[in-house]
C-alpha cells in the first residue's frame, strides 16, 4: 500500500524530468529562433494521433511544419539527420491531418527543420535552421 501512495510523487517527478529534457529545451530555442527569423508560432507540440508536430508555425504566407532535433554533442552525427524517411512519412500523415483538421486550404506549406546543438551545460552551441527541409511525396 505503500508503494501505491508514492505514485503521484514518482508521477510529479517523470513529469519535471520530462519537462526539463534537451529536447524540450530545443524545443523552446528553436521556437524562439524563428520568431527572430520572422515566423509565427501557431501552435506546438501537435499531436494528431499519427505522429506529433514539434511547431507549426507562418513563415509569411507559408504555413511550416517544423522538426526539432536536439543533441548535446555530434558525435554520432548533426542533430537533422536523424530525421529518416519513416520519421518524414509520419510528418507528412500528421500535417495532412493538422491540415484536415484545421480545414485548411490553398495554402502553400513546407516541412523544416531546426537542428539545435546543445553543450554539455545544455547551452545551445548552435541553433539552424534548414528550410524545405523535405517534400510531400508525389503521388
Amino acid at each position: 500500500m505503500k508503494a501505491l501512495r508514492r505514485v503521484p510523487e514518482l508521477v510529479r517527478a517523470l513529469t519535471r524530468r520530462a519537462t526539463g529534457t534537451p529536447g524540450g529545451l530545443g524545443e523552446k530555442l528553436a521556437a524562439k529562433f524563428l520568431k527572430k527569423s520572422g515566423y509565427t508560432i501557431l501552435q506546438r507540440n501537435y499531436d494528431s494521433g499519427v505522429g506529433e508536430i514539434d511547431l507549426v508555425a507562418a513563415d509569411g504566407e507559408t504555413l511550416c511544419f517544423v522538426e526539432v532535433k536536439t543533441r548535446r554533442s555530434d558525435d554520432f552525427g548533426l542533430p537533422e539527420e536523424s530525421v529518416t524517411q519513416t520519421k518524414q512519412r509520419q510528418l507528412v500523415k500528421a500535417a495532412q491531418r493538422y491540415l484536415a483538421q484545421k480545414k485548411v486550404e490553398n495554402v502553400d506549406c513546407r516541412f523544416d527543420v531546426v537542428s539545435v546543438l546543445l553543450n554539455a551545460d545544455l547551452k545551445p552551441i548552435e541553433t539552424r535552421l534548414i528550410k524545405d527541409a523535405f517534400s510531400l511525396p508525389r503521388r
